[in-house]
């Protein structure tokens, strides 16, 4: 559904963007990582087609962005990672005049905004002053504005950047009901973390250079995050130690104070042989937590160059 091939952007002799190579499937959420200004929002601004390429191609639903703008505008809904709102507007005034620039038929205006404000959950703010809306639910009405024509693809930058917990987690939810719809979506975001629970697959960029793109399981191969498990005890801890550390499936064991943190070797099982050993040595077997993967660690080390 998007694609580029050795997409590069200068702004003079700045590189922003060099020799970008990305495939974005249909219906996937794809998630764009990088540190600030790394070129998440020059690439997304040329696949918007705000921004024309200094060489290279970026292409959506099969239409040169370069070539075809117009016909690629149809297709995609844009929203930049801040858009100031209009003063003195309500709600369905602004909604009203980005369908009526979108093309939307007068007499279709009333029912594709009611139901952009049913999709974000924006009903009993329709009537709202614009200017009025919490930071949250004016990210939320941004995404009713980019939904006005339809669009077969988003992009979004950052769109939940300033939001606080809550708004987070319901612009997640958005974001996963808008996949099951059928979108194509394409989110930049400098936190990993942020988009691992909803991202079909990830492409990180630094310095304008794309420098991983798979999924999530791919970048704990690439940088060796290995499966971890806690383990808790009663009994004697050095003993424990000494016999998970022969286990095949384990690759190291250290000892945490009151407990042990397990890694696994890749490919190894959830820890079931760590308890049946430790079972029938008599040892009381307190807890065998999984252990959430820092994702963020492989996201440091891609982008400081650690890994080749």
């Amino acid at each position: 559904m998007i694609e580029t091939k050795g997409l590069t952007k200068y702004y003079g002799s700045l590189a922003a963007v060099v020799d970008l190579n990305l495939r974005i499937a249909e219906g996937d959420i794809f998630g764009f990582i990088g540190p600030n200004g790394a070129g998440k929002t020059t690439t997304m601004r040329i696949l918007a087609t705000l921004l024309e390429p200094s060489s290279g191609t970026a292409s959506i639903d099969g239409k040169d962005v370069a070539r075809l703008g117009k016909q690629v505008r149809r297709v995609v809904g844009y929203m930049p990672d801040f858009m100031g709102v209009y003063d003195d507007l309500k709600v369905f005034e602004y909604l009203e005049f980005f369908a009526a620039a979108f093309g939307v038929a007068r007499g279709r205006r009333k029912a594709t905004i009611d139901g952009v404000l049913e999709l974000t959950d924006l009903e009993g703010k329709k009537a709202a002053q614009v200017d009025s809306l919490s930071r949250g639910m004016q990210q939320r009405l941004q995404l009713a504005r980019v939904l006005i024509h339809d669009p077969k693809v988003l992009i979004l930058d950052e769109p939940a950047s300033g939001l606080d917990p809550r708004a987070r987690i319901e612009i997640r939810e958005l974001l996963r009901e808008l996949r099951r719809m059928g979108k194509t979506i394409m989110i930049s975001s400098h936190i990993l973390s942020e988009l691992e629970e909803m991202c079909d697959h990830v492409g990180i960029i630094e310095h304008g250079r794309l420098v991983f793109s798979g999924t999530l399981e791919e970048i704990r191969q690439r940088v060796g995050l290995h499966t971890k498990v806690r383990v808790r005890i009663s009994g004697d801890l050095d003993k424990a130690v000494e016999m998970l550390s022969v286990l095949p499936e384990v690759q190291v064991v250290r000892k945490l104070e009151d407990r042990l943190s397990v890694t696994l070797r890749e490919g190894g099982s959830d820890g079931g042989l760590i308890a049946k050993t430790l079972v029938q040595a008599d040892i009381g077997l307190l807890e065998l937590v999984p252990e959430q993967l820092k994702l963020d660690d492989a996201f440091l080390q891609l982008t400081k160059g650690i890994v080749h």
